[in-house]
């Protein structure tokens, strides 16, 4: 029978309907039968080491050979988006006009790039485990570096199904001047729980009442725990959270290994790296009930009317069964 589901974290609604991928057309949208992406031409690629010059200049790098800037011999490095969707403050930019009706103010913040690794692969889960944790500490570095910014968010996007415009994996960062209105959702519920259940925290107590249930876990070890969520909006959806509370992934330690072994586990099941989507929630700036998370959202459906006129997801695969298949793997 159909369900309705509310994410105890943001409140949002999903219709969890898995005999739907039984329908006529619903079972090849859904069920996991990745291809392989076309492999990446080394020579069009900015991001391959030896390419330095087709970036602009890196503001960080991880060099294990103490090398000079913009040369090869990195294992992750950071560069400015060439198209940012943020100017960065003191930048010129003409102040733009508003009234009550129409409103808009200059977008300030820092848009940056992190090259994942050298090789010339779509996913994380194509790195070896070593480059994986690399990345991750490189992705927490550079959150420290914008800890001032009202919110930063990290993003991977994988795939051009998923929106990556270039193929090689990197991560995305966006230091942004306001607390978005869904990371506010989730802060104000957080303290909400805090204040009700006298300090406990949201996240920690649903990742303890998951383990208890065990039903919709994926993967576990002493430091975090990998789970397909109660209300997940999209199929194969997993949520990576730490077993202890810690508000900032930024000034955590945990989760990368956990993180990796999702992304294989995903691809092995489907047979290629899914196009997907991937973001780090933190804390906001000055927020400390809170407790970081990382969501993975893979691309095997389409929104559709339902979901852009209302937002109400509808997921056909139940993540019971979702972290069932994956368990198997």
């Amino acid at each position: 029978m159909p369900e309705i589901r509310i994410d105890p974290l943001s409140g949002h609604r999903t219709i969890v309907a898995g005999e739907r991928s039984r329908r006529p057309g619903g079972e090849p949208r859904c069920w996991p039968q990745e291809r392989s992406p076309e492999p990446i031409d080394p020579t069009r690629d900015p991001f391959a080491e030896g390419h330095e010059d087709r970036t602009p200049p890196e503001v960080y790098a991880l060099r294990p050979g103490d090398g000079a800037p913009n040369t090869p011999g990195w294992t992750v490095r950071v560069v400015p988006n060439l198209y940012p969707a943020l100017e960065p403050e003191g930048e010129a930019v003409e102040e733009a006009d508003g009234d009550e009706l129409f409103i808009s103010r200059p977008a300030r913040g820092a848009h940056e790039v992190i090259v994942n690794g050298p090789q010339p692969v779509c996913s994380l889960a194509e790195l070896p485990a070593e480059q994986v944790m690399a990345a991750v500490e490189v992705w927490r570095a550079r959150m420290r570096a914008h800890e001032d910014a009202a919110y930063v968010q990290l993003i991977v996007n994988e795939r051009r199904e998923a929106g990556a415009s270039l193929a090689h994996t990197h991560a995305q960062l966006y230091a942004l001047g306001f607390v978005p209105a869904e990371v506010a959702r989730e802060r104000e519920r957080a303290g909400a729980y805090a204040t009700r259940t006298m300090g406990h925290n949201l996240l920690e107590d649903v990742i303890a009442e998951e383990v208890r249930r065990g039903e919709r876990i994926v993967a576990i070890d002493s430091e975090a725990v990998l789970i397909a969520p109660f209300a997940s909006r999209l199929p194969f959806q997993l949520m990576l959270a730490p077993r202890r509370p810690h508000a900032r992934f930024e000034t955590d330690t945990v989760g990368a290994g956990l993180l990796y072994e999702g992304l294989r586990r995903l691809a092995r099941l489907m047979g290629s790296s899914p196009p997907l989507n991937m973001w780090v929630r933190t804390a906001p700036h000055g927020v400390q009930q809170f407790c970081w998370r990382i969501d993975i959202a893979p691309r095997l459906t389409h929104l559709a009317g339902l979901e852009l006129s209302t937002g109400l997801n509808l997921n056909i695969v139940a993540p019971e069964h979702a972290a069932e298949r994956l368990r198997e793997i």
